[in-house]
């Protein structure tokens, strides 16, 4: 670890971001937990599958600091550094992202800073996700601190692939073989085809319940 190894008060820093941040990470996940129980409640249906939330390493927090030409400091790492506190939300289907990314908004503490759309405008790896970068204020004592996360929200497929492309990443350190590549690429094609067939087939699932409670 490179970021304030030198004075005990550099130290201190680093362990009241990382409460900051944990405690940002606990305030995003119960709000989801709460709003996937009141949408089961209201509509009978849970759009949330489940929730994984992450502090970055210190050693990642330095690399993405030196990749971008900046001094490894606690200041530079709380304003540069986006994704300190990451939170993933998988769901069933395509249009539960928008859903949950609509109701994550419509919280009247939280302030959507950025949102990039990777499923209307995929990167070309083939890397499909929601992503929003979020500003929630932890209470702390003696202040409050508006803490930065981010919100990736994808399907149970994207994840599956996201997490096979994450791994050949780092096994070829960013360098995969032309053939790995483009099977990755096609992998991607399929899951595309897949949550749309899935999709599909579920709202005309839904389609033919109503039909039958109105009947």
């Amino acid at each position: 670890m490179e970021i304030g190894i030198d004075r005990n008060g550099d130290i201190d820093s680093w362990k009241e971001v990382q409460l900051v941040y944990n405690s940002a990470l606990k305030q995003i996940s119960t709000k989801l937990e709460i709003l996937n129980d009141e949408f089961q409640h209201v509509h009978r249906y849970n759009p949330i599958e489940h929730i994984k939330s992450r502090i970055k390493t210190p050693e990642s927090i330095v690399k993405k600091l030196k990749k971008h030409g900046y001094e490894s400091t606690i200041d530079n790492m709380v304003k540069y550094v986006n994704d300190i506190a990451g939170i993933r939300v998988i769901c069933s289907f395509t249009s539960d992202i928008y859903q949950i990314a609509e109701m994550i908004s419509n919280q009247s503490d939280i302030k959507v800073i950025s949102v990039k759309d990777y499923i209307v405008n995929p990167k070309a790896s083939g890397y499909k996700s929601y992503h929003m970068l979020v500003s929630v204020p932890v209470y702390l004592s003696d202040r409050i601190e508006n803490t930065k996360v981010e919100i990736q929200i994808r399907t149970v497929a994207m994840d599956f692939w996201a997490s096979l492309e994450h791994k050949i990443h780092y096994k070829f350190e960013g360098n995969a073989p032309e053939h790995i590549r483009e099977q990755l690429v096609e992998c991607a094609q399929m899951v595309a085809a897949l949550d749309a067939r899935m999709l599909s087939l579920n709202e005309e699932i839904l389609h033919i319940g109503q039909q039958d409670d109105r009947e």
